[in-house]
């Protein structure tokens, strides 16, 4: 495993992350320290989305993960993050909704590395059942999205990503049931070149009152060497 030396300059405590772990220690620090500390991996692990490999920051709490996944990566928007629900002993799940009677998304988070901080490996909603690609499946483009979904005017918005960034390989939209029925999507989908090994499709509702994601269902992809 290849590890590097880094130089962490904290400016701000900033709303997530501001609890971190850096190879597996947590740590609080004052808005003006500067911490040199060596971290770990430098490259994705194989299953995880989330926080990316180039990242200085790691996590020693599952439901801040959850929590800088959601808003960071997923885009919510002042999301309610619940408890950490134990599968087994590296791993488990957090609920995360909008509002307090809003929709769940349930955001699957594992501990990946020596280091014992915590991965996203990706997450699911009971508006969006998502059955093609299955998780960690190769994918080129063009790819096949299928599942069943219920959405305000039965719209699903997708974003295909690679590891490393949040710019979209490509962005579309399918369309399954609406009005709380759930319907299928069939949907074929061109993306842009990757050039990274690994990243992840998004398939998200948004609100029609102010366009903020209501609940997203996250897969783990893997392009072609």
């Amino acid at each position: 495993m290849n590890k590097k030396t880094v130089a962490v300059i904290v400016s701000a405590l900033t709303a997530v992350g501001v609890l971190g772990v850096v190879a597996g220690r947590q740590w609080r620090a004052p808005s003006t320290s500067t911490t040199t500390t060596t971290i770990g991996p430098v490259t994705q692990p194989e299953t995880a989305i989330w926080p990316f490999a180039t990242n200085v920051t790691r996590f020693g709490d599952p439901v801040l993960t959850a929590q800088a996944f959601a808003t960071n990566y997923l885009g919510f928007v002042n999301p309610i993050v619940g408890a950490f629900q134990r599968g087994d002993s590296r791993s488990g799940e957090v609920p995360v909704r909008v509002t307090p009677t809003g929709a769940v998304t349930t955001i699957l988070v594992r501990q990946l590395t020596a280091a014992n901080s915590w991965w996203v490996l990706g997450a699911s909603c009971a508006d969006i059942v998502v059955t093609g690609p299955l998780a960690s499946e190769s994918i080129s483009s063009p790819v096949v999205l299928k599942g069943r979904s219920t959405a305000y005017e039965a719209v699903v918005n997708v974003v295909i990503r690679q590891d490393g960034t949040l710019a979209p390989l490509r962005s579309d939209t399918v369309m399954g049931g609406s009005m709380g029925v759930m319907d299928s999507f069939t949907k074929s989908v061109t993306f842009a070149l990757p050039s990274s090994q690994g990243g992840a499709i998004l398939f998200r509702t948004l609100s029609a009152k102010d366009g903020h994601v209501i609940e997203a269902s996250v897969i783990r992809v893997t392009f072609p060497k």
